[in-house]
């Protein structure tokens, strides 16, 4: 399970042009996102607003929580618990089944994908559709999202047009993106027409309205939720914020991080249904309360899904988001994973070189690489190295420990470098060395240097 991310990863990177160019697609969105917060003079202090936000919603979750199922409930809506996945999925399905539906349209949910909504529905003859494009491009495919704000990422327009050909019937070979859009507005505006329910993620709720709000780019959630006589919004626990002034805090900041925008084009906002429609409020735990209790983690639980943590890093950028074991990937899947499942995912925190972009550009100052070496510190105490990991850092320990030794070795591999044969050097056992050459070994360590530096001040 440890090398599992990286047996993937060195499957990504096998096609070195798309792997230069999933890098440089992801770096071009990081850019953006730095040109727009440097137009908001106030964006760091808009970062330490948000965090304390969070903050406090996670210092006092359950009277936010009842705050806002009460009022919800005034609103007109009707409002779900569901304390994991399983049940999740059970009650939308009871919805769907009391209602008669056959057919219903997603707009992208993150929550809905964690809970494996889709595949449950349609085993119980549900058709789901997902309306977002990058959603429906990797459900044509039968993928999961490589990401969880661009989810066909991993795909070039080439990729694009041989799934409308196959599933769609385009024109063979095409790979205009105007073309290919609108080959997938025409096929999707006839799932909206005859969709029975819609399902929408949720961004933010409101306690003290009982509403909430929905970005998207594409407006496919408005057009679903606003067709349909169901709609069912899924949130988990700690999507809340206190109240709606809070909410400009989290707008200005979401599309900006996410791709660059000022703002996301559509932020729709749904207090109560309307007349003759359903509105269902599912509110889902599944192991976010776990994750609460954790002190080390519990600031995970501040994310805002703006994926911005995933375009920065250079191990995501370079690996795909399909090399990790869990469907929210990069920096902050790696910390959220391992408290899900941590023998499943103890691989996860690895996946990272600890370098602190990842906290950096974080909207909500998630102390992201903190977390990720807390983690690494979990799974070492649990054993769960393999054997060799195991062996060559008890070797390392007992090296760091005794210094004398240490120079030693040191010296002893510098002058190992200049004199081992090549065939020795990038051997199997070597395997930093596969795809680059060893460094040149310096003529002296850091350490001696230092010393001959102050004995020549001394002179």
């Amino acid at each position: 399970m440890m090398s599992e991310h990286a047996n993937k990863a060195s499957a990504f990177i096998r096609d070195e042009g798309r792997t230069d160019w999933h890098d440089q697609a992801l770096w071009f969105v990081r850019k953006k996102r730095d040109i727009q917060t440097k137009k908001v003079d106030e964006w760091e202090t808009l970062r330490e607003i948000a965090s304390g936000i969070k903050a406090n919603v996670l210092a006092n979750l359950d009277t936010y929580l009842l705050q806002f199922e009460e009022n919800a409930l005034k609103n007109g809506a009707q409002v779900h618990w569901a304390k994991d996945a399983a049940e999740h999925n059970e009650i939308i399905l009871n919805i769907l089944r009391s209602k008669g539906v056959k057919k219903m349209v997603k707009s992208k949910s993150m929550l809905t994908e964690e809970c494996h909504l889709n595949p449950y529905l349609i085993e119980n003859g549900i058709e789901v559709v997902d309306t977002d494009l990058g959603e429906r491009i990797v459900q044509l495919r039968n993928e999961p999202p490589s990401h969880i704000v661009l989810p066909a990422i991993h795909l070039k327009k080439e990729d694009v047009g041989e799934t409308f050909y196959q599933y769609l019937h385009s024109e063979k070979g095409a790979s205009d993106p105007k073309y290919l859009t609108e080959v997938a507005r025409k096929h999707l505006r006839e799932k909206f027409l005859a969709a029975d329910a819609a399902l929408t993620g949720v961004n933010f709720a409101v306690a003290d309205t009982g509403g909430f709000t929905v970005c998207t780019n594409e407006g496919n959630a408005d057009l679903g939720a606003h067709l349909a006589p169901i709609h069912i919004a899924s949130m988990g626990i700690e999507k809340l914020i206190p109240k709606q002034e809070h909410l400009g805090v989290f707008l200005r900041m979401l599309a900006r991080n996410a791709t660059g925008q000022p703002i996301t084009s559509f932020s729709s906002h749904f207090i109560k249904p309307r007349e003759g429609q359903e509105l269902h409020v599912v509110i889902v735990d599944n192991k976010r309360s776990e994750q609460l209790g954790r002190a080390d983690f519990r600031k995970s639980l501040y994310c805002i899904r703006c994926g911005a943590c995933l375009n920065t890093c250079p191990v995501y950028r370079r690996s795909g988001g399909h090399s990790y074991s869990y469907i929210i990937p990069g920096p902050i899947g790696s910390i959220l994973s391992p408290g899900v499942d941590l023998k499943k995912h103890s691989a996860m925190p690895f996946a990272s070189t600890l370098c602190g972009s990842c906290s950096d550009v974080c909207p909500v100052k998630i102390d992201i690489h903190h977390q990720l070496y807390k983690w690494r510190q979990i799974v070492a105490e649990q054993g769960d190295f393999p054997a060799v990991k195991k062996i060559s850092m008890k070797m390392m320990g007992f090296l760091f420990a005794h210094p004398s030794l240490y120079r030693i070795t040191g010296k002893m591999g510098r002058v190992a470098v200049k004199i081992m044969p090549r065939f020795l050097l990038y051997s199997k056992l070597n395997a930093w060395g596969i795809k680059r050459e060893v460094p040149q070994a310096p003529p002296q360590s850091f350490r001696e240097w230092y010393l001959s530096q102050e004995k020549y001040k001394h002179k």
